[in-house]
């Protein structure tokens, strides 16, 4: 059986070359066949050097315009190949962009859901502190009307006007309060703290240095006494009793009573 072969693939340069080729060689088969010259050759006859050397001429000239035309040709497809080239470049830069664009955009949703949560915990934190607080203020305007009576006794009493006279005050309104604490323990602080001076002030400790500093006979901050102020007595932080009272009454809260207290608290 004849076997088949298999042609191999032609590619547009090659069959644009052979293109070439053909029509080169129809031309010369043309030119070999006509004569140079108005006159006519006699069948069998010789050409001269003459006829031979026009068509050779010819044959040049036709061979210079299909090489002309296959080097305008290979311009061509090294053109498109130079535009496709461009071209697949132009896309790979655009879906870059594409990328980068998208990488940006899921940053940016998650900087943004990152600060969102934070906002939400402190909205969270600040609202669960003013209802404490809230709290704290309703329990002790409930429990105003009761204690009101023992606090006008406790004024009725003459104190001196000194530290002997603001700890003995202090402590009748502590016990009225339910607030633990001791002369000694009061008097220990006091010393410690202030040196009996109720005009006392702190301007050189970390309080100080945030804004808040220490004042009083036991040297308490501005928000400790707001927090723990008990009522009845002065809103003066600088009023001896005053000061006394919402100092013994937050170190209840924080460590059982002012005789727990033995260094700052």
């Amino acid at each position: 059986m004849p076997k088949h072969t298999h042609s191999p693939t032609l590619t547009k340069r090659h069959k644009i070359a052979l293109a070439g080729v053909a029509t080169l060689g129809a031309a010369a088969l043309a030119i070999s066949a006509v004569p140079s010259s108005a006159e006519t050759i006699t069948s069998g006859a010789p050409a001269t050097a003459a006829e031979a050397a026009h068509g050779t001429a010819q044959i040049q000239d036709v061979t210079g315009k299909v090489t002309d035309q296959l080097a305008l040709q290979n311009v061509k497809v090294e053109a498109i190949a130079a535009k496709t080239k461009a071209s697949a470049h132009q896309l790979h830069v655009a879906h870059l962009k594409k990328v980068h664009a998208a990488h940006v955009s899921h940053v940016k949703k998650a900087h943004t859901a990152h600060v969102k949560h934070v906002h939400a915990a402190h909205v969270k934190h600040v609202a669960a502190v003013k209802k404490a607080a809230a709290k704290r203020a309703a329990q002790q305007a409930a429990s105003r009307s009761a204690q009101r009576p023992q606090i006008q006794q406790v004024a009725a009493k003459n104190y001196a006007n000194n530290l002997d006279g603001w700890i003995r005050q202090a402590l009748d309104i502590m016990n009225a309060k339910g607030i633990p604490g001791s002369y000694s323990g009061l008097h220990r602080n006091i010393m410690r703290e202030s040196s009996g001076n109720p005009n006392a002030i702190n301007n050189w400790d970390i309080n100080a240095i945030n804004g808040i500093p220490s004042k009083g006979l036991l040297q308490v901050i501005p928000p400790t006494f707001a927090t723990y102020h008990v009522s009845g007595t002065s809103w003066n932080i600088y009023d001896p009793v005053a000061n006394i009272t919402a100092a013994a009454n937050y170190a209840a809260h924080r460590y059982g009573s002012i005789d727990n207290v033995n260094s700052a608290y």
